[in-house]
Parts: structure tokens; sequence; C-alpha cells
């Protein structure tokens, strides 16, 4: 009887608030317990990577039960449409992964205008460099697979298709973008100068999720951006938010020169070419959506 009870208070709730709470409890079931494992396996045993083999197995339980399997049978099928791992053809994967792909290259040129405006923070980079390269390379890759997993069916899946189907795709997109961007607070260097760009990525893969109806492709693109945002922190000491080792002056000190307007016209053309992208990818899934 209080499970019942507990059910129908929760349906009673509006859609945009369960939606919001179902996406961030998926999203700290799979995240939390990584940044526990990892935390005190760098802390005792740094050269054995023991934490990727238990959450591998974790996400691989934790990923079917959100994708509706397991007890309880009642919830199964709210699980498995709320978690949007639907299968696509692979035109539409295509299209969708060149979409995300040119979306990506517009924001990375639109952090090329940024950074004459305004001082970003750097990234921490040191604790990583002080880890065992093997170990290293496995923390990288899990820690990869864990975000692009499960940050899809958090924020793409469980929080932005309920809210798609009750008040729209600009609303979703909205509101899943700017709270992605919020959760990136838990990040030491964030501060609101990273903002819009971690909206942004929201807005790429949110598109993705939406035309594609599917996270597949935004898992994919997502993981595979991590491992290499983070392979090139390691190597160069720059964080994906940045665009040249060295600090520019601001156009507000030296004034705009000629490469800031080159940045801004290669910008627009990035934006018109992810805008192509992302309507070719809404025509090839339109039987989909």
């Amino acid at each position: 009887m209080h499970v019942t009870s507990l059910l129908l208070a929760w349906r009673r709730l509006p859609v945009l608030l369960r939606a919001v709470l179902a996406g961030a409890l998926a999203t700290a079931a799979g995240t939390l317990p990584w940044a526990f494992l990892v935390a005190m396996n760098v802390r005792r045993t740094p050269s054995v990577p023991w934490s990727v083999p238990i959450t591998a197995a974790y996400l691989w339980v934790l990923f079917r039960y959100l994708r509706g399997e397991w007890w309880p049978a009642s919830t199964s099928e709210a699980r498995r449409r709320s978690c949007r791992a639907n299968g696509v053809s692979d035109g539409v994967f295509g299209s969708a992964v060149i979409a995300g792909m040119f979306g990506l290259a517009a924001l990375m040129l639109f952090q090329r205008v940024f950074i004459r405006m305004v001082h970003l923070p750097p990234q921490p980079v040191d604790e990583l460099r002080a880890i065992p390269p093997l170990s290293l390379i496995a923390f990288v890759i899990m820690g990869s697979i864990v975000a692009g997993v499960i940050e899809e069916v958090g924020f793409r899946g469980y929080m932005q298709s309920p809210i798609e189907r009750r008040h729209g795709p600009v609303v979703a997109l909205l509101v899943t973008s700017v709270l992605f961007g919020l959760a990136h607070y838990s990040h030491r260097e964030t501060t609101l100068l990273l903002m819009p760009f971690y909206i942004s990525v929201g807005v790429i893969y949110g598109l993705m999720a939406f035309f594609a109806n599917s996270i597949w492709p935004g898992i994919i693109l997502h993981a595979l951006g991590d491992v290499l945002g983070a392979a090139q922190l390691i190597a160069t000491g720059q964080a994906e938010w940045q665009t040249s080792p060295e600090r520019s002056p601001l156009i507000w000190d030296a004034g705009p020169d000629a490469s800031f307007w080159i940045s801004v016209v290669l910008f627009l053309v990035a934006v018109a070419a992810a805008v192509w992208a992302y309507r070719g990818l809404a025509m090839v899934a339109r039987p989909l959506v």
C-alpha cells in the first residue's frame, strides 16, 4: 500500500519535474559510484586500475535496468521509453554523428572568439599526470564511457524525452541543456564563464537525440569526445574549451585584430554548416520523429 501511494504521488507531479528528478537520479546512479571508486583507486593503489572492471560490470547492469529490464515489470515500458536507447538505421546513425561533429566544430570556433572576450579558467592537470600511464589510460577510457552512457541516458533520455512529449523540443532542449551545464559545477574549475560551453554541448547532443530519436549516436560521440579532450589535456595542459595554450589579448584591451575577425567568419560558416547537417539529419530521420 505504501509503495502504491508513492507511485500515485509520483504520477501527480508535473511531467517537467518528474523528468528532471528521474534524469538526475539516473545520472547520479551512474556517475557517483564511479567517482567514488576511482578516487579510492587513485588514493590507495594507483598502479592497479581495479575500479575499471568493477565499474564496467556495474554500468552494464545499470544500463540494462534503465533500458527497461528486470523488476518491476510495471515500470519496464516506461523505463525503456524514457531511456531512448532505440535502434537506428546506419543512415540515421551516420547523419547524427556527422551533425554532432559539425556542431562541436562550430562550438570550438565559437571558443576561439569567446577567449578573445573573456579569460577562461584553466583545467588542473598535475594530479592526472601523477597517475601511472597505464592506469591513467584505463581511467580516461572508463570515465569517458561512463560519461557518454550515463549523461546521455540521464539528460537526453530520462530528462529530455518526457519533456519533449509534453512541452515540445524547444523547452526540452532549454531545460536539459541548462541543467547539463549546471551539473558540471561539480568540477572545481567550472565557473559561470564556462556555462555557454557546456550549455552548447547539451544542445548539440540534445538535437542529435531529438532528430534521431535515439541516444546511441550521442553516446558514441560523447564518449569519443571525452577521450580526445582528456588526451589533449594530459598532453598539452590545454582544456577542451581552450583553443590555444597561450592567452591572447582581449579585444577590450588590444582591439579586434585580423585573427579575431577571421575567427568570427569561420564560426559563422561553421554554424551554417551545422544547421545544414542537422537539417539533413532531420530529413533522413523524419519517419522516426
